[in-house]
Order: C-alpha cells, then structure tokens, then sequence
C-alpha cells in the first residue's frame, strides 16, 4: 500500500463512494417492508401533509418510541407527503444518508487517528479502509434499503456529526481552548438532541465519547475534569440510571414478550455474538426481519451456549479495557461497540434481535482491520498489504451487490427469510399471505395447517388460517370452533390482535355470512378469558371496540352503543372516539351518534393539548358540525 502519495486516499474514498452506489443500484427498486406501512400511513390520513396541521400531526405523533422521533417523520416528507406512495422515492435519500455517515465515519476516523498521532498518510489510509469496511458491508443493507430505518441512519449521522465536531475542538485544546469548549460543548449538545429526536438511542452520544476519551493517549491534553464530569459522566449517569429504573426480574414484567427480563439478558449475550460473527464473517443475506423465532435461553445453561457467551463478553470487555494503552484502537473498537448496544441490547423490553442495531455500533469495528494493514505494508511489501485490502473491499461489494438483489424481489425476500427462519410464525404468515395475493388459496391453507402442526402454540398462524378462509368465503362453523379451541391457550402475540381487526373488518361486510359475526362474537370471548391477552391494555380497549362493530352490523344498536361506551375511556384518544362516532352515524343510528359524541367531547376535555393530533379548536368545530348533521338528520 503506497505511503508517500497523499493524495490518492481521497480518491479512493470517491471510489468506495461510487462502489456503494453501484453495489445498492439494484435495492433501490424494492418495495416497502412491514414497519414502513405501520409508520408511513399516516403520511396520507388527513388526505395528505399539505398545510401546517397536516404537518404537525404527522410529525410531532410518531408512534415508534418515546420522542416520536419526529426528525425522522419530517424527513419522510422530502420523498413523498402522501399515501399510498412508492419506495423507490424514499430508498436514494436513505442511500444518500448512509453515504453522509460514511463520509463522516472517515472524517472522524481521522481525526482521532490525528489526536492519536498518527503519520498524516497512513492515517488517511486507516481511515479510508476502515470506514469502507463500513459503507461496503452487506449487514449495512437491512438498515439502508429498509425505508423506515431511516430513523437509525439519521441518529447515527447526528451521532457521528456530534463525535466528529468533538474531536474537532478537542484537538484545538492547546491552542485555543476557550474556542475548544464551545465547539466541544456545542458538537455534543447538539448533536444528542439531534439524534434523539431521530431514535432514542442518540442518547448514547456522551457514554460513547467517553469510551473514546477512555483510549486517549495520556500524552494528549484532556478536558478539564469538570467539563467532562458535567457534560460526559452526568449524562451517561442519568442514562445509566433509566437503565437501572427499568430492571425488573418479576415474570410478568413484559406480558406483550415470550420472555421476560432475565432471559431477554441471557438471550442478547448470545445474539451480540452472532452481530460479531455476521461483522467479521459477512454472508450474502442474513436472518432478515422474522426474529419471532430466536431461541430464547431459558437459564444459564438453556441452550449451554448461554453461560460461554456471557463469560466470553465479560472477557472482552475486561480486555478491551486492559488493551487501552497499548492498543488503544481496537480497545476503542470493542468499547464503542458495547456502548451503542446499550439501550437496545440490555434491559428494555424490545424484540431480541435486529440487523440494524450494528449500524452504530460498528462504526469503529474496522479501525483495527485497517491499522493492521498499514502495518503490514509498512513491515512488509506495501503490495500485500493493498492487495490484501481490495481482496476484502471486493468481497464485501460482491456480497452486498448480491443481497441488494435480493431485496429488489420483496417476494423472494420473503421466501428466503422464511426459508432461514423456519421457527418464526411471522414468517410463516408472510408466506401464507404471498400465496394468497397469488391465487393459491388452497396451497396458501395447506401450508398454514402444516405451520401449526409445526408452531402449534402460535395464535397468529391459527388466526390466520380462518382469515384466510374468510377471505374466501370458505369458513365454516368448524374452522371457528377450532380457532377458539387453540385461542383459548395460546400466547400472546400483538401481531394475532392485528388479525382479529382484520378478521372483524371482513365479517361485517354485507356479503359475509351472518354466523360469522356470532362467531366472530365467540372468538372474542374466548381471547378475553385468556389470561395472556386480557392483561394486554392494547387488547382490553380493542376488544369492546371490536364488539361494538359486530353489534352495529347484526344490527343491534342498543349493544353496540354499550360496547363503544365501554372502549371510548379505554382508548382515551379524541381522535379514536370521533372515528367511532362516524362509524355509528354511517349506519344510521343517530341517538348511539349523539351519545357517543359526548363521550368523545368528555374524552377531548380530559385529554392534554400534547396528545393531541390536530390543534383542539379544530376538534372542537368537527364536534360542531358532527352535532348540526346529525341533528339535520334527527329532524328528516
């Protein structure tokens, strides 16, 4: 690898830049993926985001986490301000994004290799090929081309702008240290509120600046204790302290998980090591999106692999913070990479797995992979060494270039996931409902039966199979009562409460036959003497709701009222209230109407303006008029 021409680093990097982009050409025509409706369909509630209240209420009402994320949302709006639309126009501004990262993945890479001391040349090199590593890997895919995680592109970008402006004033401590604390304190303020109000993990800015600052040379000028007391150690000591407040070993702590806390820890020892694995031994495709079927660890010992990854974390981490001085680099890779996995890896309860928590992560993974190759080629014949880096920039441009391909085909995607991941009841689903789009109805209910036989615990597959066959019109008495007969001692699964709006939406149609309402009635019975739903507060509300819906189509007003009454408090929402007042109004039954809407105007009373999705005055006038129509039809 040449060592006297500065100038070529920058070119290869403009290389590696149009490498990404040919690599991920193909993805690009890819279709959306399961989150991406859930999060982009509001774009289209309000028929579109075309003025300010449109705007404020797709922005500022993210469901996605505890901020809403709404520089995520707002971001969404440069690609399309309605729905439906087409992923082709969200997934280049997500590629452009994760060109940003890596460009200031490079940049601040060389920066900390310049705090560190580093020759100006071999530090571009390190730079340039570690943050290649980075842009060119396949696992970096899932993240990229999968629109709705735009929101971990952009808290990475702000993490990364926050780092690199860090660095930046860091080194101006010599000479202009007044001058360094406020771009220091700047870069990092700002740069976490950025990134928080993309994905909460943005948090981890100053935790993870002090896992840089923890592999400084001592020979460099630090900030001043205090500075880094208040501005690095408080925040990450609160942070650690949420951490703590959420610690609760109790078996029912997370009745929406097959698992509860203990075993969610025991299960991510297990999974960091698979993120490493897939780092450092990259395939084409990974396990995809369908993670419902990971092995839980059940125990130290359940599977036996459990105990070995927990022993093997808690010698790395020992060793990384040993490799400190002497190797400062590859103690800063395994330190950053555990630092990011904080939030999502340890004792809040999300899913056990996912692709895209690396994206972060991994950011300074490659920066000892690169050091070592300047070494050999400064020890060795600089030929090797650059020979031995294409070698590894080619394989990882093959492998993404192919799983990109894969990800233009959403159909064939599906089939692959479910291929790997034969344990996963949504997979299972995916596949059902792609044989039905399909016309393969009776392949689409032979692959769900034996499914079950499989999974026979699963309340999606089995609410699934009598979607499918209502779908059709082929349900019959005996598929309900089979239903309720598994129903009745299944576990929880929010995705199986989906299906039972599904299932309603479609026997309330006229065409639907009328038993399937009384069954449909019994199914529901059935879910609300189950334990493992009926804890559920998403169940608790939806079911009266659901029931109300029935009731109005049977018809029988005088239920139906009772039940909407009975889910109005449960949702406590305006906006869910008024919708069910449209609902009784369409079908003609104005005194339930003007009942229910005063409950809706008690409920917009209660609720606080922050909650809310439209200012309230605008409310206030729906109500109105609401109350003029039906008054007009009152009188008719």
């Amino acid at each position: 690898m040449p060592m006297k021409t500065s100038w070529f680093p920058p070119l290869f990097l403009a290389l590696v830049a149009g490498l990404t982009v040919g690599s991920y050409w193909p993805g690009l025509q890819g279709g959306f993926l399961f989150d991406d409706f859930h999060n982009l369909e509001e774009l289209g509630a309000y028929g579109g985001v075309v003025d300010w209240e449109s705007f404020r209420a797709f922005v500022f009402n993210g469901i996605s986490g505890p901020t809403g994320r709404p520089l995520s949302l707002a971001s969404f709006l440069l690609d399309d301000n309605t729905w439906p639309s087409h992923a082709a126009w969200f997934k280049p501004t997500n590629l452009a994004i994760h060109l940003l990262c890596g460009l200031l993945l490079c940049g601040c890479t060389l920066l900390l290799l310049r705090i560190h001391e580093f020759e100006e040349c071999r530090a571009q090199w390190i730079a340039v090929f570690s943050s290649a590593c980075w842009l060119l890997h396949p696992l970096m895919v899932s993240t990229t081309l999968y629109v709705v995680q735009r929101m971990a592109q952009l808290a990475t970008l702000f993490v990364l702008a926050g780092i690199a402006g860090y660095l930046q004033g860091r080194s101006l401590l010599p000479e202009r240290p007044r001058g360094a604390y406020v771009r220091m304190t700047i870069s990092l303020g700002l740069g976490t509120l950025l990134a928080v109000f993309s994905k909460e993990n943005g948090a981890l800015l100053p935790l993870l600046l002090l896992a840089v600052e923890s592999c400084m040379p001592r020979s460099k000028p630090r900030p001043a204790l205090v500075w880094r007391a208040v501005c690095l150690l408080l925040p990450s000591l609160l942070l650690m302290g949420y951490l703590a407040s959420r610690i609760d070993f109790s078996p029912d702590a997370w009745p929406n998980r097959p698992f509860d806390q203990p075993q969610r820890l025991w299960s991510e020892a297990r999974i960091l090591w698979e993120y490493l694995r897939s780092l450092f031994i990259p395939r084409i495709e990974g396990l995809g999106l369908f993670q419902d079927g990971q092995t839980i660890s059940k125990g130290w010992l359940t599977p036996w692999t459990t105990l070995p990854a927990v022993l093997g974390l808690a010698a790395l981490c020992c060793s990384a913070l040993w490799m400190r001085r002497r190797w400062p680099l590859a103690a800063l890779a395994i330190l950053f990479f555990f630092a990011a996995h904080l939030l999502e890896s340890s004792v809040i309860g999300l899913e056990l797995y996912f692709e895209h928590r690396n994206y972060l992560a991994s950011a300074f993974l490659f920066l000892p992979l690169g050091q070592g190759l300047v070494f050999v080629a400064q020890k060795c014949k600089p030929a090797t060494a650059f020979l031995a880096g294409a070698l590894i920039l080619c394989l990882l441009t093959g492998l993404t270039w192919q799983r990109t391909r894969l990800w233009q085909h959403p159909d064939k995607l599906t089939l692959y996931w479910a291929a790997s991941n034969p344990d996963s009841p949504r997979a299972h689903n995916a596949v059902a409902s792609l044989l039905l789009a399909n016309g393969r109805i009776e392949e689409a209910n032979t692959y769900l039966e034996t499914a079950i036989e499989r999974l026979p615990h699963s309340a999606l597959l089995n609410l699934r199979l009598l979607l499918q066959k209502i779908y059709t019109l082929q349900a019959s008495e005996h598929d309900f009562e089979r239903t309720s007969r598994r129903l009745a001692h299944q576990a929880f699964d929010a995705q199986a409460v989906m299906a039972m709006r599904t299932i309603t939406d479609k026997v309330v149609l006229p065409i639907a036959p009328m038993f399937y309402r009384d069954a449909t009635l019994k199914l529901l019975d059935t879910m609300d003497h189950n334990v493992a739903f009926s804890r559920f507060p998403a169940y608790r509300r939806l079911s009266p709701y659901l029931r109300g819906r029935l009731h109005l189509s049977r018809p029988e007003p005088a239920e139906a009222c009772r039940q909407y009454a009975r889910a109005i408090p449960l949702y406590a929402d305006v906006e869910a209230a008024l919708m069910m007042v449209a609902e009784i109004a369409s079908a003609g039954f104005l005194d339930c109407a003007r009942s229910t809407l005063a409950l809706a105007e008690k409920t917009l009373d209660g609720q606080k303006d922050r909650s809310l999705r439209r200012p309230r005055k605008s409310y206030e006038s729906e109500m109105k008029r609401l109350h003029e129509i039906i008054d007009q039809e009152r009188s008719k």
